[in-house]
Parts: C-alpha cells; sequence; structure tokens
C-alpha cells in the first residue's frame, strides 16, 4: 500500500487506536460485564461465594474502547488507579441499584440515572429522597471513562468522589457515609464482596466508591451510524490501486474494511444527518468547538446563557473556582446517545434538541459572563433540522445490564 498520510489513517482506524495491556481483554459496551451473577431473583450469599471462588473474576482486565470512542482510548481515566475486575464491576452494579444506600431505601444512584432512561432521568430535575428536587437536571452516567472531573460543575475531582457524593446528600440519599458503611456491613453477601475485592480494607466508603466507579466505567455506548461513516471516510479517496494492495498484503486489515461497510449498511445515515454532520464540524456553525473527540466533548466549561436572565441565576462552576470568567459556566456534555436523555442543558429548561438547537442559533442569552463561542447563526429550517437529526444519529446501544439481582 502506498504510504501517505491517508494510508497511515487507514492503518489506525483498523487497528482501532487501542493500547495493549496484559489481562484478560474485554471491550466495553460490548463484551458482557453488566449482567450481573447468572442466576434469578434476590443474590444468595452462597451464589456470591461461588462468584468469587473463580480466580477469572479477579483478574484485572485489558480493556478496550468500541468503535468511535476507540480513539479516546489515550484518554482513558482512573483505571491506573483503581484497576477493573469482573467482581468489583459486578459489587458496584449491585451498589448502583441499591435504594439501601439511602436514609429511607427509596433512592439509588439509578434513580437519577436509570438505563431506560438513557442513563438520565426524563425529570428536569433529579428527584431524591422525600420527592426533594434540586436545580439540575441529572447528568448522563455512560462514557465516564474518558471523563475526569465530575458533575455540571466539575466538583467533583474523580468518578470515585462522584459516586459517593449523593449518598449524603440532604436532598438526594440523605444518608451519610458512616450509615451507609454500616448499612452494608449488615449485609453478608456484601461483606464477603468487599473482603474479596479490597482484602486490606474490606467495606469503606472510599472502596463503595471505587466499586460504583468501576461500575459506571464500563457503561460506554456502542458504534453508531455516524462512527461507521467516520471510519470509512480515509477510504473514500484511495485509489482501487491501494484497495486491492490492501487486500493482497494485510488479509485482517481486508476483513476489518468488510466489517466496516458491513456494519455502515446496517446501520445507516441518512442523507439528512450526514448533511448535518458537515454543519455541525464546520467552522461556520461551529458546534465541534465544544463538542470534539472521541466522545464528542471537550470536558471543559462555558456560559451557554442558559438560566442566566433570572434573578438568582445558577453560577455553575464559579461556585468551584471562584473565577468571574466561571460564572455561569457548565461542562459540556456528550452528544453521544443524546437522543435518549431529554430534557437538556443543566437545568432541564430544553425539552427537545430542535429546542437545543434553536437556542444556540439565537446565539445564547446575552449576560456578561457569554462564551465567546455562542454567537447567532444563520441556518434555516432545513439545516436546523439537519443538525438535529445528526445528533439523533450519533446514537448507540448501550450493554445489557441487571438492575434488580441485588443481595438478600
Amino acid at each position: 500500500m502506498k504510504r501517505t498520510l491517508q494510508g497511515l489513517m487507514v492503518l489506525a482506524v483498523l487497528s482501532g487506536g487501542m493500547f495493549v495491556h496484559a489481562g484478560e481483554t474485554v471491550v466495553l459496551g460490548i463484551d458482557d460485564l453488566t449482567s450481573g451473577i447468572p442466576g434469578t431473583g434476590p443474590l444468595t450469599l452462597e451464589q456470591v461465594q461461588a462468584w468469587l471462588a473463580d480466580p477469572a473474576n479477579h483478574e484485572e482486565l485489558d480493556v478496550r474502547l468500541p468503535l468511535g470512542l476507540s480513539i479516546g482510548a489515550r484518554d482513558i481515566q482512573g483505571i491506573r488507579e483503581n484497576p477493573l475486575t469482573r467482581a468489583k464491576i459486578e459489587l458496584g452494579r449491585q451498589l448502583y441499584f441499591d435504594t439501601r444506600l439511602s436514609a429511607d431505601n427509596t433512592v439509588s444512584c439509578a434513580s437519577c440515572h436509570h438505563p431506560q432512561e438513557g442513563f438520565a432521568r426524563h425529570t428536569r430535575f433529579g428527584i431524591g429522597i422525600d420527592g426533594q428536587t434540586g436545580g439540575r437536571n441529572s447528568p448522563v452516567s455512560y462514557n465516564r471513562i474518558l471523563s475526569g472531573a465530575q458533575f455540571w460543575d466539575g466538583r467533583a475531582a474523580s468518578l470515585e468522589e462522584q459516586a459517593v457524593g449523593p449518598i449524603a446528600n440532604p436532598i438526594e440519599m440523605g444518608s451519610t457515609h458512616e450509615q451507609a458503611v454500616d448499612t452494608l456491613k449488615q449485609i453478608p453477601a456484601y461483606v464477603a464482596q468487599f473482603e474479596a475485592v479490597f482484602p486490606k480494607s474490606g467495606v469503606t466508603i472510599d472502596n463503595v466508591g471505587k466499586a460504583i466507579a468501576s461500575f459506571e466505567r464500563v457503561i460506554v455506548t456502542g458504534p453508531t451510524p455516524f462512527d461507521y461513516v467516520d471510519a470509512l471516510r480515509p477510504f473514500e479517496s484511495l485509489e482501487e490501486e491501494d484497495l486491492e494492495d490492501l487486500k493482497e498484503d494485510d488479509p485482517d486489515a481486508w476483513k476489518r474494511l468488510q466489517e466496516l461497510r458491513a456494519g455502515a449498511a446496517a446501520n445507516p445515515m441518512s442523507e439528512s444527518a450526514r448533511r448535518g454532520m458537515d454543519l455541525f464540524f464546520s467552522r461556520e456553525i461551529g458546534c465541534s468547538n465544544c463538542h470534539v473527540g472521541a466522545n464528542l466533548t471537550d470536558e471543559k466549561y462555558h456560559n451557554l446563557g442558559i438560566g442566566m436572565d433570572s434573578p438568582d441565576p445558577d453560577l455553575g462552576r464559579y461556585a468551584v473556582t471562584g473565577n468571574d470568567r466561571d460564572k455561569g459556566a457548565f461542562k459540556t456534555p456528550t452528544i453521544r446517545n443524546v437522543a435518549l436523555s431529554a430534557p437538556y442543558m443543566h437545568d432541564g429548561s430544553l425539552q427537545t434538541l430542535e429546542e437545543v438547537v434553536e437556542h444556540y442559533a439565537k446565539g445564547g442569552t446575552k449576560n456578561p459572563w457569554l462564551s465567546d463561542k455562542m454567537t447567532p447563526l444563520k441556518l434555516n429550517s432545513q439545516q436546523k433540522l439537519d443538525l438535529v437529526e445528526f445528533m439523533r444519529s450519533v446514537t448507540g446501544s448501550f450493554p445489557k445490564i441487571a438492575s434488580g439481582r441485588l443481595p438478600e
């Protein structure tokens, strides 16, 4: 094959841009890591002990990311400090869905970040114990493996820190870390798992955070129609001679190319979505100024003007940093699977993707700290629809997740 820049791009696409580590290799979002310990009904101590007796469940996993997200392999967060194992992920899954971590046994992590509602909630604000509501929309809990600081304002430095924050929040789970740990210590199946996964420390609030964070890190979105189109783009201008050379010289790469073509055929992207993609990544429209990278977010904070016309606006990141430039700034969310997690924005004030596009088209809501990236856009009605269709095309599968199989 000719060693052109395009040729190098092709090789990168075919290899997936992934790292090689020791341990069992798993592809997140595709391999079965979150469907729970086999069986039905509540988990018994005997079932948990049989699961823990398998050494394979304690081996450190070599994680890979699926097509699309794989280009962000270098941005994976947290697994060096908190390695992933099947046993740790399974413990985190149980804790994520267990309402016993809340003060009145009514609220779990999934109450605000539910698999059936795009790992968010279709309510404007999160709802905690006694029906209390906060002032912010529930952010999504998937693709967190590519994210460092958490929450809309980035106040949690890690996913581990974020995981335990709601437990002690009086309007979320309303408990204390001490009470949560004491509750877990009364459940033999949990004690057995904590002692096996964390043999030096057992049941602690830090280990609760590590387990839940491990579960959340393996909730990743699968390939989307956009990802197949994007992966095949380097091949579009290759000459027939190059393709023939690829087929002859590298059968594995040729097979991978055929898999991409088959994936694109099975997950077609509409013409409207393709036009929207071109707009989204164009310099004139500038959506990709912030929605960039493998997870289509810069992981930074911007003032879009949302809520800034209220008498007492939420100042977002400013409460964390104290810097004036952060007033009204909130973290850029991913647009992957965004079609599944309405309503939108940090305050849940926009009900549809069409409303989101309209907000950007008008240049946001004026205020002294409005991001310089927010400028009015000259979009006609068809272009607005095309942008929405593109965002819908960035929808992939979620892994199979068991929610009801918890320790008795």
